[in-house]
C-alpha cells in the first residue's frame, strides 16, 4: 500500500521508511519509549508528533522500533497503518490493563490470544463476526520469553473498550445496565483482562496480513475488590517490557532460521 496524503514522509507519524525497523514494539505512553528504547542497541530518537514519538535501533542486529500510540484504538490503528507503509511487518503491544478474571493479580502479565471488540475500530475493518485474534507466532514468542523471567503469567482473552470511566463507573453512564450486564457476561466466559488497543491491533494485523500480539502489565483487578479479595496494585511494567524485548528476540531468531 502507498503511503496516504503525504509523498515525503508519513502524515501522522512523520517518519519515512528508512526510520522504521521491521520489528515494533507500540506502547502507549509516549514517555515510555525511551525506556523501552534502552534494550535496543544503538537507539536513537526519531521523531515526535502528536501522540506518536518513535525510536529506532537494534536487536541482535536487526531493525527494530518502538513506537507511542497514545489510548485507543483509532490512534492505534493509524499508527500500525503508517508503519505498515514503511515495511514494520510484526508488532508487538506492550501496556497495563485491569484484571477481570478473579486468578489475574495486579502485578501479573497478561498474553493476548485474542480480543473481545467492544470498541468501535475495528468495526471499520472487518465485520462484527470476526474475531480478533493474535499471531500465533507472536503469542507463542511471548510465552516463551514470559517463562525465562520471575513473573506469573497469563494467557488468553484480553476485553477492549473505548471508554475507561464506562468501565469504572458505569451506574454514572445512561447505558450503565448494558456495560455492566456485558461486563459480567466477559468475566463469566473467562477473559482475563481489560485494555483498549489490542482488538483494533489483531484486526489491523488480519487485515493486512502482518503479525501482531499483546503483553499487558495488570494494574489491579477489579472483580478482585468488588468480591472484597486482596487486590494488589503494580505500576511496574519494566518486566512487561523485559518480556516483549526477550520475545522479539525469539521472532528474529526463528525468522533467521526460515
Amino acid at each position: 500500500m502507498g503511503v496516504v496524503y503525504s509523498k515525503e514522509e508519513e502524515f501522522h507519524l512523520k517518519v519515512t521508511a528508512k526510520d522504521v525497523g521491521k520489528y515494533v514494539i507500540l506502547c502507549g505512553d509516549p514517555g515510555r519509549c525511551k525506556a523501552i528504547a534502552q534494550y535496543f542497541d544503538n537507539a536513537e530518537f526519531v521523531r515526535s508528533n502528536r501522540e506518536y514519538t518513535l525510536y529506532t535501533g537494534y536487536v541482535d542486529g536487526v531493525k527494530a522500533s518502538v513506537c507511542s500510540t497514545g489510548i485507543g484504538g483509532p490512534s492505534a490503528a493509524i499508527a500500525m497503518e503508517e508503519l505498515i507503509h514503511c515495511g514494520a511487518d510484526t508488532f508487538i503491544r506492550v501496556g497495563t490493563s485491569g484484571g477481570m478474571a478473579v486468578e489475574v493479580m495486579g502485578g501479573d502479565l497478561v498474553i493476548g490470544t485474542g480480543a473481545i471488540r467492544m470498541e468501535g475500530t475495528s468495526k471499520e475493518y472487518a465485520p462484527i463476526e470476526f474475531p480478533a485474534v493474535a499471531n500465533y507466532q507472536v503469542v507463542n514468542a511471548l510465552v516463551e520469553a514470559a517463562e525465562k523471567f520471575p513473573v506469573r503469567s497469563h494467557v488468553g482473552v484480553l476485553q477492549c473498550k473505548d471508554s475507561f470511566y464506562g468501565q469504572h463507573d458505569p451506574g454514572s453512564m445512561p447505558v450503565g445496565y448494558e456495560l455492566k450486564e456485558k461486563w459480567d457476561a466477559w468475566v463469566k466466559c473467562g477473559a482475563l483482562a481489560s485494555e483498549m488497543e489490542s482488538a483494533a491491533l489483531f484486526t489491523v494485523g488480519s487485515v493486512r496480513k502482518v503479525r501482531a500480539g499483546s503483553i499487558m502489565l495488570v494494574f489491579a483487578n477489579q472483580t478482585r475488590r468488588e468480591l472484597g479479595l486482596d487486590d494488589p496494585m503494580s505500576q511496574d511494567i519494566d518486566p512487561a517490557i523485559q518480556v516483549t524485548v526477550e520475545a522479539v528476540r525469539i521472532l528474529i531468531e526463528k525468522d533467521k532460521k526460515k
